[in-house]
Parts: C-alpha cells; sequence; structure tokens
C-alpha cells in the first residue's frame, strides 16, 4: 500500500486512500466516485486520472478507460487506429464497433459514424443504432457539408425499419419527425404524428404543440389556431404558444421554431407589420376572435399567479394599433389593470416593455399618474406594494421620465428610493443570507440616478454617491450579482480597475458564463498595466473553452447511448458556435500578444514565445480566412449597464444627451460586427509582424543579410503584412505611408489617426523596420522612402508628450482614458524595443576576426550612432511618462481620500451631491438589530463611507504603480543596451 501512495504525484495520502481501500475492497462504484471527487480537486495530475482509469478497467469499462489514457496523451488519433484494427480482426464485434463510433463521434466524422452505424443496425438490427446512423446524416446536413439529398436517404432507412419493426421510443419519433421537417413533408410529419406512433408521444399537449407547428408550416392556418387554442386551454401561461395562435390567426408563421445550419432551434419574435398582407375586414374578424378567446380564457383560469391571458390581451391592442385599428386609451387601461394584478413582481417592467414603446409620449405621462392612484388606493400586503413602487421606478426610467426632471428633481428621486430601501430592510430580517432582500433593486436604480447625475453635472460627488450605495449593499449582502457588474463598470471608469477585477472575480464566473460574461472585464484587462492578472484572467477563459471542446464529444456520445438524439444535434451545434466564437478567437491572439508585452524586455524570451507561435505564423491563417467562418458574438451585453451598452461605447466620456429614454445602442449591426472583424485581422497579424521586424533589423548590419536564415523573401513578407495593415486602416500603403511622415513632422495632427492611435504607431514602427533594409528600393521607382529612426523617434515623442500633457489628475476627472498611454509603452514602445535589441545584439562582436576600417566597419558605426541615439530617445520619451506617473503615486492618500469625502460633505453641497451619503450613515447610526436582524445589524454598522473612498485612492495608485514598474524595468533595459554600444 504505501508504495501506491509512494507514488501519488503530491496527493496527500488522506486523500487517496480511500480510493486505495475501496478498489481493494472491490467496491468499484465507491472507489469511481472517490475518484472523480479526487479528479475535480486535482485536475492536472495524472496519478488521479490513471487511478480512475484503472477503477474502469476494473469494472469491465475498457472503452471508457481506454478513453481516459488516450484524451489525456492527446492521441485520440491512436485510439481510433486500435479501434479500426480491432474491428478489422472481429468484423461482428458490436462492443468493438461502439467503440469505434465512439472515436468518431470524438472526430465528428459525421460520414464514418453513419457507416459504422449502418453496420452494426445490419449486424443486430437495433432501432438504437439505426437512429445512430439517421442522426449522423442529419449532422452531414446541418453541420457538415452534405447535401441535403441524404435526408432521403435516412428518410428510406426509417420507412423500411418502420415497415418492418415499426418504432418503440419517443425519441424516435422525434427524430423522424424533425427528418421530415428538414425536407418540408409536413404532410407526411402530419399523418405520422396522427397515427399509430404518435401514441409513442406520451405527453398530449407537446404533441399537440408540433401539430400545431406542422399544420402552419404547411399553410394551414386554420387548423393551427385551433390546435393552439387547445394547447392555450391547457396552458394558459404559455407566452410563446400565444404568439404562434395570433400569428396563425394573422398568417404569419415567423414566431415558429425552425431547423437552421447555425443552431438547432431558432425562434424569431413578431415585429411590425408582417401581418399586413391581409384584408383589413379579415384582420378585424381575426383579432376579435382571438380577443372573445382570450376573455374567455382569463374567465376560465380566474388566478391572479398567471400572467399570460393578461399579456395576451395586451398583445392583441398592441397588435390593432400597428395595423392602425385600435385605441391608445384602451392599451393604457389595459396596462393599468395588468400592474394593478402583477404590478408587484420583478418581471412585470420586461412583460409591459413592447407595449410602453407604442404608447405616445403624453399618454406615457398619464399612464405614471394611473399607476400612482393604483398604488395609493392597493389593499396588498407591504411586500406587495413595495414591489409596486419598485416596478413604477423601472418603468419611470424605461420610458426616460427622468431625463424630463431638473437636477434638484433628480437628487430628490435617488433620495426617496435609497429612504425606502433602509425603511423595509425590516421585511428582510428572517430571510436566509443567499436569499434575495425586498427592495434590492432599488440601491441599483439609485445608482443609475446618481450615475446620470454625474453624466449631466460632471460632478466627482455623484460618482462617489453611486459607488457608496452600491458598497453599501453588498455589505448588507454580498451575493447581489447586479451590484458587481455596476460597481465593477464604475471602478473601471474611474480607473480603479484592480478594484474592478476584484469584483469581477466575486462574481464567481464559472462554466460558459465565462462566454456571456467575460466581455464585462475584457476589454479593460487588456489594454491595462496589469499584465499578470490580465494573462490569468485569458489563461482561464482559454483552458475552459478548450476543455469544453476536448469533452464535448463525450456529452455528445452520452447523449447517444442515452437515446436523447435532439442534444445530439445540439451538442454539435453548440460546440460549432464556440469554436466560432469572435472572443475566443480574440482571446487567442491577445493571449500571444500579451505574452509578447511580458517578455518584451528580453529579446531571448519574447523569441521564444515567437517560436512557440511558429515565429508568429499561427494567426495569419486567421487574418486570411475570418470572413468565410461566419464568427459568433455571443456576449450577453443586456447584463451591461445603461451608460455603457456595448464593449466600445461609454456615454459617460462624451457630454450630456438630452435624450427622452435610457440610451439604447442604435448603430448598424453590420457596421459593428465589420469593425470587430477588421481588429482581429489587424492583430492577427502583430506576432508575425514583430518577428519579422526583429530579423529586418539583425539583417540590416551589411553582411549579416542571411542571418538565422532570414533573406530577402523574408522583405517581402514584412512589406505584404504592412500593405495588408495599412489596408485594415483604411489606407494605401502609400497613404498610409505618407501620412505617418506628415504627423512626425508636424504637418498634419495626431487627430489624423483618429482612434486607431495604438495601430497607426505599430504600423509606424514596423515600417521602420522593414526600410532598414539596405537591399531594395523601398517604395516605388518614383522616389526612395523617407522614413528613418529620427522620424519614427520624434513621431514617438510627440504621441508620448501629448498624452501626458493632455492627461488629468484621475482622481478629480473620472473617466481619463490612461488605457492609450498604456498602450504606447507596452506595445510600440516595446516593439521598438525588441527591435532595437535585436540592432545591438547583431552589432556585436561575435568572436570573429575582421578586417578593420572596411565598409562594413564604418556601417556599423553609423547604425550604432544612430541605434545610440534612439535608445536616447526612447529612454527620454519612457521617462517622461514614469516621471509623471511618480508624481501621481507620491501624492499622500490622506489628502486624496479628504478631496473624495469633501465632495459629498462639504458645505457648498446643500444643493449637490452628498444626501444619499447622509442618509445611509443615518442607518448606519439607527439601525436596531430588532428590526433588521441582528446580521445585518452588525455589517451596516461596520460600513464607512471613508473606507470607500480610501479603496478607490489605493486602487489607483496600485494600477499606476504597475504602470510605473513597466516603464522602470524598460529603462534599466535601455540603459543596459546604452551601456553594449559604448563597450
Amino acid at each position: 500500500m504505501a508504495s501506491k501512495f509512494g507514488m501519488a504525484g503530491g496527493i496527500p495520502e488522506r486523500r487517496v486512500r480511500p480510493v486505495w481501500d475501496a478498489i481493494d475492497s472491490r467496491q468499484f462504484k465507491n472507489a469511481l466516485k472517490l475518484s472523480t471527487a479526487l479528479l475535480s480537486k486535482y485536475p492536472n495530475s495524472s496519478y488521479a486520472l490513471a487511478l480512475k482509469a484503472l477503477i474502469l478497467e476494473r469494472m469491465g469499462k475498457t472503452k471508457e478507460a481506454l478513453s481516459i489514457v488516450f484524451q489525456r496523451l492527446d492521441h485520440l488519433d491512436m485510439a481510433t487506429s486500435c479501434y479500426e484494427y480491432a474491428c478489422g480482426k472481429f468484423p461482428n464485434n458490436l462492443e468493438l464497433m461502439t467503440g469505434l463510433f465512439n472515436c468518431y463521434v470524438r472526430e465528428y466524422s459525421f460520414v464514418k459514424q453513419q457507416q459504422i452505424a449502418i453496420k452494426m443496425y445490419k449486424i443486430a438490427g437495433e432501432e438504437r443504432f439505426l437512429l445512430w446512423a439517421v442522426c449522423s446524416i442529419q449532422l452531414q446536413v446541418l453541420c457538415g457539408n452534405g447535401e441535403e439529398k441524404l435526408l432521403q436517404l435516412a428518410e428510406g432507412l426509417l420507412k423500411k425499419h418502420i415497415a418492418s419493426h415499426s418504432l418503440h421510443e419517443p425519441e424516435a419519433l422525434s427524430v423522424y419527425i424533425s427528418l421530415l421537417e428538414q425536407q418540408a413533408k409536413y404532410g407526411d410529419a402530419l399523418e405520422i404524428l396522427s397515427g399509430n406512433l404518435g401514441s409513442l408521444m406520451m405527453i398530449e399537449v407537446d404533441k399537440l404543440r408540433i401539430q400545431g407547428r406542422l399544420l402552419a408550416r404547411a399553410g394551414d392556418f386554420d387548423g393551427a389556431a385551433d390546435i393552439f387554442q387547445k394547447v392555450l386551454k391547457l396552458c394558459p401561461d404559455d407566452w410563446e404558444c400565444f404568439h404562434h395562435y395570433l400569428g396563425c390567426l394573422l398568417e404569419d408563421d415567423s414566431s415558429l421554431p425552425v431547423l437552421t445550419k447555425s443552431s438547432s432551434i431558432r425562434v424569431s419574435t413578431l415585429t411590425d407589420g408582417q401581418h399586413r398582407h391581409i384584408a383589413d375586414d379579415k384582420f378585424d374578424i381575426c383579432i376579435s376572435k382571438a380577443s372573445v378567446f382570450v376573455e374567455n380564457l382569463m374567465t376560465e383560469v380566474g388566478s391572479d399567479s398567471i400572467r399570460g391571458p393578461g399579456l395576451a390581451n395586451l398583445e392583441i391592442e398592441r397588435r390593432k394599433i400597428m395595423y392602425g385599428r385600435g385605441n391608445a386609451e384602451k392599451l393604457m387601461g389595459d396596462l393599468v389593470l395588468y400592474f394593478s394584478r402583477f404590478g408587484h413582481l420583478a418581471s412585470f417592467t420586461a412583460d409591459v416593455e413592447v407595449f410602453l414603446q407604442i404608447l405616445p409620449s403624453d399618454m406615457k405621462k398619464q399612464l405614471l399618474e394611473k399607476l400612482v392612484k393604483c398604488i395609493d388606493s392597493s389593499s396588498t400586503p407591504s411586500r406587495n406594494v413595495l414591489g409596486q413602487h419598485i416596478t413604477f421606478f423601472k418603468i419611470r426610467e424605461l420610458i426616460g421620465d427622468t431625463y424630463s426632471l431638473s437636477v434638484e428633481d433628480l437628487v430628490g428621486f435617488a433620495v426617496q428610493m435609497t429612504e425606502m430601501y433602509c425603511r423595509n430592510l425590516p421585511l428582510s430580517k428572517d430571510l436566509d443570507v443567499q436569499e434575495s432582500m425586498y427592495g434590492e433593486e432599488l440601491l441599483s436604480m439609485t445608482c443609475n440616478v446618481l450615475v446620470q447625475l454625474f453624466w449631466r453635472t460632471k460632478h466627482v460627488g455623484y460618482l462617489l454617491e453611486a459607488i457608496t450605495v452600491l458598497e453599501l449593499g453588498l455589505t448588507v449582502r454580498r451575493y447581489v450579482w447586479q451590484y458587481k457588474i455596476l460597481l465593477l463598470h464604475l471602478y473601471s471608469y474611474w480607473n480603479a480597475l484592480p478594484l474592478a477585477y476584484e469584483w469581477y472575480k466575486l462574481l464567481d464566473v464559472k462554466n460558459i458564463l465565462l462566454e456571456t460574461v467575460s466581455h464585462l472585464i475584457f476589454p479593460q484587462m487588456l489594454a491595462s498595466s496589469l499584465l499578470v492578472d490580465t494573462n490569468d484572467l485569458l489563461k482561464g477563459y482559454l483552458r475552459f473553452m478548450d476543455d469544453h471542446f476536448r469533452e464535448s464529444a463525450d456529452l455528445t456520445f452520452l447523449a447517444y447511448r442515452h437515446r436523447n438524439y435532439s442534444k445530439v444535434i445540439e451538442f454539435v451545434q453548440f460546440k460549432e458556435r464556440l469554436q466560432r466564437s469572435n472572443q475566443y478567437l480574440t482571446a487567442k491572439i491577445e493571449g500571444s500578444i500579451l505574452q509578447l508585452k511580458r517578455k518584451a524586455n528580453s529579446i531571448e524570451e519574447a523569441e521564444s514565445v515567437l517560436e512557440s507561435l511558429n515565429k508568429g505564423s499561427d494567426f495569419l491563417d486567421i487574418s486570411s480566412d475570418i470572413r468565410s467562418k461566419k464568427l459568433t458574438f455571443n456576449e450577453d451585453l443586456k447584463l451591461r449597464p445603461w451608460w455603457t451598452p456595448s464593449l466600445d461605447k461609454n456615454y459617460l466620456s462624451g457630454p450630456y444627451e438630452d435624450i427622452s429614454h435610457y440610451p439604447k445602442e442604435t448603430a448598424d449591426e453590420a457596421k459593428q460586427t465589420e469593425a470587430k472583424l477588421t481588429s482581429i485581422e489587424k492583430r492577427s497579424l502583430l506576432p508575425r509582424m514583430i518577428y519579422l521586424s526583429i530579423q529586418c533589423a539583425s539583417s540590416s548590419t551589411k553582411g549579416n543579410s542571411n542571418i538565422n536564415g532570414f533573406d530577402s523573401k523574408d522583405f517581402s513578407e514584412l512589406k505584404s503584412l504592412l500593405e495588408s495593415y495599412s489596408k485594415f486602416l483604411g489606407f494605401p500603403f502609400l497613404d498610409a505611408a505618407e501620412l505617418v511622415i506628415s504627423v512626425s513632422h508636424g504637418q498634419k495632427s495626431l487627430e489624423e489617426f483618429s482612434s486607431n492611435l495604438i495601430d497607426w504607431i505599430n504600423f509606424a514602427v514596423f515600417l521602420n523596420a522593414w526600410n532598414l533594409n539596405p537591399h531594395e528600393t523601398n517604395i516605388s521607382d518614383r522616389h526612395t522612402f523617407p522614413i528613418n529612426w529620427q522620424v519614427l523617434c520624434r513621431l514617438l515623442e510627440k504621441c508620448i508628450s501629448e498624452k501626458v500633457n493632455s492627461t488629468k489628475p484621475l482622481l478629480s476627472s473620472p473617466g481619463v482614458d490612461l488605457s492609450i498611454l498604456i498602450q504606447l509603452v507596452t506595445e510600440p514602445l516595446s516593439w521598438l524595443g525588441l527591435i532595437i535589441q535585436s540592432c545591438v545584439r547583431s552589432s556585436l562582436p561575435s568572436g570573429k576576426k575582421k578586417k578593420k576600417g572596411g565598409p562594413s566597419d564604418q556601417s556599423n558605426s553609423q547604425l550604432s550612432n544612430t541605434v545610440k541615439e534612439s535608445i536616447t530617445s526612447l529612454s527620454s520619451m519612457i521617462d517622461i511618462v514614469a516621471k509623471w506617473l511618480k508624481e501621481q503615486i507620491d501624492r499622500p492618500i490622506d489628502t486624496d481620500v479628504d478631496f473624495l469625502l469633501t465632495s459629498v460633505h462639504g458645505e457648498e453641497n446643500d444643493h449637490g451631491p452628498g444626501k444619499v451619503v447622509k442618509i445611509l450613515e443615518t442607518l448606519v447610526l439607527s439601525v436596531d438589530d430588532l428590526e433588521v436582524g441582528e446580521r445585518v445589524n452588525r455589517v451596516i454598522r461596520s460600513w464607512k463611507p471613508v473606507d470607500v473612498a480610501r479603496k478607490i485612492v489605493t486602487a489607483q495608485g496600485t494600477a499606476l504603480t504597475e504602470f510605473f514598474d513597466i516603464c522602470e524595468s524598460k529603462l534599466k533595459v535601455l540603459q543596459a543596451l546604452k551601456g553594449q554600444i559604448q563597450v
């Protein structure tokens, strides 16, 4: 036993011993359970993995054991070869053939899956093997390059099987119907569903839903409407079914789900005006029929817990207004009625948003007045009244009523919501800490109002109050993810990124949420000085994605084995969607660039990174075929606050806009997608351009043109990449080069580079590296290319000095874009540093004797002086940044904290910020544990506004210190290089 533990690979004996005890006593199920838990604790332990494989082998599950071993060794192809060989030796062995099918599932070889499944079906005649083959055919059509005529083959196989054996599983019927739907054979599918095979579908309402969908697809809208009526009588709260019902009445099937190549099910909601092709009189008849049915349904249901009929009534009125036959007064009355029944629910605002949008502006004001009267006359419990108040406040936000308020009234609104939160804390006295408290949304809305006040006035006190409110809310209950997201964005905006990152980590984002939620922090971190934290963030995301891609095949085969065939298609399409993820591709590219940033102080380490990227070529294919991949954008943008609706938009950075509703992103989606694709294409070129620039610098010394195998073809490649890069910047190569030189000479301003400053400076750095080649004409036959070290350094000095001089103090000027300055240092200046290191290295004596006084020595001497001047210039630039950072860092913390506190406590703030903080401070002093409970009382009393202010100041200092350390490390490298040249 001791020898077993001796090989435990660092896992404590106390964790391994129970597993071995279970194995030795032949309790393999228990051993498997324990080993699975051990593997989750130590996911990278080969010992734990081998132990699980051993247990599976002892249980007779050799296929799964082998699968684990081959997967860990990353030799799944070897597993396939082994199974293919074994199946050749034992052609009728179903166990081996099942293992081979599993291997093909892992490889997503749909054709081979189909072939081996049909072989198994011919041997055993089992229904499951036939369905494996049919699913494989569907995958060829939906996810592969298979033609749709393959579906006829699958249909023929199923028909032949049904004729001799019938079908025995509900999933088999679902597969058959989906196969017919894909071929638009709706009549055949209906016949199957209404025949003997239809009895396989045990749940009547599911059968009716499919029947209604098939009738609508077949064009029998009246029949489909009758079926959907039956569904609604059985399930009156089925809101999606009501859309199908109304769509069928109005002869519009756009809301029905369909199979597509991009996703297994796509649901399109009804949009404005899609039913206008029907005549007015028919519309009146159909909509009246719907109204009568809904009224009867409401009478039959008679329950205040079912929202469907009430929403259906609102939808009918909305359609009538859209068609020009409705009455906005009637819609408003129905909204008030719906509010009286369901206004206390958190979902109310989302329920009615689409109906509010269709009301005229004056009626929205009337609606608010009617809702106030409804609340005042309400006799519901206090918790419900609180819910109605919250809903009322949400509707005010939604319709933009707050934008018509004066600053004083807006402050009053924030005060009203804060006081309501404090008053209602006793309602949550007996709740568990993980349960949502009553009135939590009030603090989120208070924050929104305070941020709007900051946007209007640019007074930092309002921004501090917004943060303070959320920090108190999280002190009371640390599980409110909405507060954390708001804080994340506010801290990012105020250049307190370490705090933002801490709150992101406390969101505890795991699994697939990494794909949909990481956009909240990714852009800020990638442009920050927190290189180590950014690396951890990217590695965690990429690790999950890569693990998921490896394990998704297991889920697919599990679906096959458990005969859940609809999930097979869903899993495969989901995996493909993730593989085409814009964020995944961006993370891979940015992760490689980040490694180069971190290693840029040592050319040897940077070259090692580039070697691991195939000399920077790994991402060149991405740039060439990205357009054909149809990237997916999986970010959940609804999680973002109103002031930053997309990754590249922040309203707080611009002037206040007098708008009638909370701003929503209205930019052309195609234009945004094009911008994202262009950004990926540009960034994917960087590693290779860095590599080629380093090689250009090495070979720029006369006589070194073939160093490390570098030749003129690589100069040509660098020029080709520069031409592509300039194209992504929106300029032809010659025009882009001329613009860089014009800006450097002061003939044009930096504003010419627009928002792509970093990309342009990168272009200038690589352009200069290419121009170091003395062996070819660099621009055209008409003139030589007038860029050199001096022109480049002058451009860089101009950028650095302008950015430093225009950067205001971070604390008093929230929203200062420090990221541009950080990126200038960590990207173009770093790449220039690598090029200089390459020049210095190639100019140093190699140990061989050289003739003195020849052209080579003169050239080297000239280059040495030029490089020395460039080092001096680069050092001067970075020193300017370092001195500015030092001034900011050396400011006394207490002085900055006092500045923040004064912004909310100053005497001049009687009509400004501070009122909300005073309410919270009063709460801290007056809170009673008998009213709010011992836990809430304790945590509220521990909260202090001064702690919030100190956290902000400290976090800004941490971010600046990280940036300062980067600058200092680069200055040391440049100083060492200068010493090498002098020697």
